[in-house]
């Protein structure tokens, strides 16, 4: 007997209020009453295996587009949301993630990992004589522009620029688009001016960059418009720099608690694949993603409404007790569940940037490890609120052995 997800009586979740700890305390005795649960952004899934069934199901679309409107914005903002390769759907988005692809794959992604790992060094030399930093803006926050900059072929002196507009952009995930949008849509403006530029002059004189690699790329005929290019450039910044930000600040927040991992990373760098995933299954930036019912849908002798909001919860997967045996405990030796941490999603949307972000914390935390040995915190960490979108910490406040190398 099939009952619509109106009807049912469900657990109830406050995602919007209580801090990460307390909401997976929520959802874990959720779960234990239903395998679904209500919040004030719809119905939420928790158990890894709906959380991928769901993502892998087209019927489930994402709601991307539907987040300006939900808070009464209109013009630039939501007509960029529409046709953002993150918010589209069926053929159209088939065709692009089709030619984009190739352009991601790891081994397009590993040849700039000793520019990765020319940038984190940089990075420490200036911190390193002095053994403290405040680690996200330090560290964090301009450890992925250069590389972003280095993959698109734009030049050092304007690595400042897409830093701007990559933290206004990222604004749109903050649920205060009516207070941000102003300077979201400047610096959506002025990101676009800017790509336009260097598409034509790639066009005139292709280079061995990313954005030369999506003009030339063609299937059967079919090439990226400029709308198109600019569009996944775009995407691109964003894939490539504030998830990586947060989550590697959310990763060393991880490794300060448990001093003994941190050891092991710096002696033997080939635990970084398994750190990378850990920390990500453990404190992942992006928790949650939403989706609309595109159509009257039935799930698990559930019916599901056309139009119902569904939040999939990757914070909740990631700790399923069922795969994960003690899922709160962090430890980069974990054997394989199996099943992969869903931070960067599954499906049709699964994140087109994951080999490069990856690359970028595989390269920065081993180096990281063995120069900041030590490592501890010097106050207290202040997070994100709940409601950002990519989240972490805010200031991470550490120390470690002075002039490390």
């Amino acid at each position: 007997m099939t009952t619509t997800v109106h009807d049912l009586e469900l657990p109830e979740v406050d995602v919007l209020t209580l801090d990460r700890k307390a909401v997976l305390d929520a959802m874990d005795e959720a779960r234990a009453q239903h395998w679904l649960a209500r919040t004030p952004l719809g119905y939420a899934v928790m158990n890894h295996s709906d959380v991928t069934a769901l993502l892998r199901d087209r019927r489930f679309q994402s709601a991307l587009s539907l987040l300006p409107s939900m808070v009464g914005v209109e013009g630039p903002i939501r007509d960029r949301q529409q046709r953002s390769i993150l918010a589209m759907e069926g053929d159209e988005h088939n065709r692009l993630r089709r030619l984009a692809s190739p352009a991601f794959t790891p081994k397009a992604t590993d040849r700039l990992r000793p520019f990765m790992r020319q940038v984190i060094n940089d990075l420490v030399d200036a911190v390193a004589p002095n053994g403290c930093c405040e680690f996200v803006t330090d560290i964090c926050e301009p450890y992925p522009i250069p590389i972003i900059c280095e993959l698109l072929g734009a030049p050092k002196q304007d690595w400042k620029l897409f830093s701007a507009w990559a933290t206004d952009i990222f604004r749109m995930f903050n649920n205060d688009i009516a207070n941000d949008q102003p300077a979201i849509e400047v610096a959506m403006t002025e990101l676009d001016q800017y790509v336009i530029a260097m598409i034509d002059e790639r066009r005139r004189r292709p280079a061995d960059d990313l954005l030369s690699r999506l003009i030339e790329v063609e299937e059967a005929g079919d090439r990226m418009t400029t709308d198109e290019l600019t569009m996944m450039t775009a995407a691109v910044l964003m894939a490539g720099t504030d998830t990586t930000r947060n989550q590697l600040a959310c990763a060393v927040t991880l490794f300060s608690q448990h001093p003994d991992q941190w050891r092991a990373l710096a002696d033997d760098p080939g635990l970084a694949p398994q750190a990378v995933e850990e920390a990500m299954r453990r404190l992942g930036t992006v928790r949650s993603t939403l989706r609309v019912t595109a159509e009257d849908i039935e799930y698990r002798k559930v019916s599901f409404p056309a139009g119902t909001l569904v939040m999939v919860s990757l914070a909740a997967a990631n700790h399923d007790p069922r795969l994960w045996a003690d899922p709160y405990s962090f430890d980069i030796t974990r054997p394989p569940s199996g099943s992969p941490q869903m931070t960067f999603g599954s499906g049709i949307h699964y994140c087109l940037g994951a080999s490069l972000a990856r690359a970028e914390l595989q390269e920065a935390l081993p180096i990281l490890a063995r120069r900041m040995p030590n490592l501890g915190l010097t106050g207290p960490i202040q997070w994100k609120p709940p409601t950002v979108g990519i989240w972490g910490p805010q200031l991470l406040p550490i120390s470690f052995d002075a002039a490390h190398r």
